[in-house]
């Protein structure tokens, strides 16, 4: 791309704004990003002189600017309130996007409003019927890509469909795997298993061009058997919450073990290189925020507990994903399975 990527930060977003975002960004411009700070201007600019003298500040020039924002969409808030709250910080994030001022947005505040905000002010792909959340897990092989993680509770073939394209491209253009298999999450690998829907829907991804290899159990989602897992959801959201507990769960498991005698204290000590790979491997933190494909521009949707470093590998991955074009990619292919499927419809109804 010859226009530098920007990203517009929902610096009033989470359960820590403004300062784990703003010391996110920070980190992030630091680095080399560039970043449009959204929300309330005097508390943003406070933030900032808490980590670095203005002058320092104003050196980075342009590649840290603010943008005022009267309101904010709080968590415990309908997500139809974006649509009221016409200057709410998250909504002006999307109005940057849609202008062209950024190419990409990342927020840690309300997931739904956010999911509408990205739909009806930055615009759906054409073709594109519901965007998705795509969850990114850690597997033996490497990472594995999940969507929907919590975007659409109930999805028709067609978006399953659309979620596998998409899903696709994130892991060939993203996670860099140049032939992502794919498969449908399912109750068994056969053909036949699993719901009427989910039966039409694997018909159909056999169709589709991509490398579709069949249906996947839930013991596949660690396993690395597929690179990209398609579900609607309401599963893809249990999934990614059980896994998130399950890491809690081992971390204190493994903590409360270690910590009973001198032994293995000790064996502890000495296997902590070994112990902080695991660690950073499980951090849901790594990975900053879940991206929401679909949609005419980059929308990434942080944890609502997302701190600085979250916030900064968030606006790491929005980059990558906008340097990828992957909104037009997913376009192109999108539009050619339509027009694969409209010349089906039209050499049924001839004569």
């Amino acid at each position: 791309m010859d226009n530098p990527i920007v990203v517009a930060v929902d610096a009033m977003g989470g359960d820590f704004a403004p300062r784990s975002a703003v010391t996110g960004a920070w980190n992030a411009v630091n680095a080399g990003a560039r970043a449009i700070l959204v929300g309330d201007r005097d508390r943003i600019r406070a933030e900032l002189r808490r980590l670095a003298p203005e002058d320092a500040v104003a050196e980075l020039g342009d590649r840290l600017a603010i943008e005022h924002a009267e309101e904010v969409v709080a968590m415990e808030e309908p997500p139809a309130m974006v649509a009221k709250k016409r200057r709410s910080s998250l909504r002006i994030c999307a109005r940057l996007v849609r202008e062209g001022r950024a190419q990409a947005l990342v927020t840690a505040g309300n997931t739904g409003a956010a999911m509408i905000a990205a739909k009806t002010v930055i615009g759906a792909i054409p073709g594109v019927d519901r965007p998705a959340l795509a969850g990114v897990f850690p597997t033996r092989q490497g990472r594995t890509v999940v969507l929907d993680v919590g975007a659409n509770l109930n999805a028709k073939v067609r978006h399953l469909r659309q979620f596998a394209v998409m899903g696709h491209f994130y892991a060939q253009e993203i996670i860099g795997t140049p032939a992502p298999r794919i498969g449908l999450m399912s109750v068994g690998e056969e053909e036949s298993k699993g719901t009427d829907l989910l039966r039409e829907v694997y018909r159909v991804l056999q169709t589709t061009g991509l490398n579709f290899v069949g249906n996947v159990e839930g013991r596949d989602l660690f396993r690395g058997t597929v690179d990209v897992i398609v579900c609607d959801g309401f599963v893809g959201n249990v999934m990614l919450k059980s896994s998130e507990s399950l890491v809690l769960f081992v971390e204190r498991l493994l903590q409360h073990e270690l910590r009973r005698g001198l032994r293995t204290r000790l064996g502890a000590w000495l296997a902590r290189p070994a112990f902080e790979r695991f660690r950073q491997r499980l951090d849901w933190s790594e990975y900053g925020a879940a991206p929401l494909l679909g949609v005419r521009g980059g929308c990434f949707i942080g944890h609502g507990r997302s701190g600085a470093k979250a916030v900064r590998n968030a606006i790491r991955g929005a980059m990558e994903f906008c340097a990828a074009q992957l909104h037009v990619k997913i376009e192109r292919k999108v539009a050619e399975l339509h027009a694969q499927e409209e010349r089906l419809l039209g050499s049924r109804s001839t004569p």
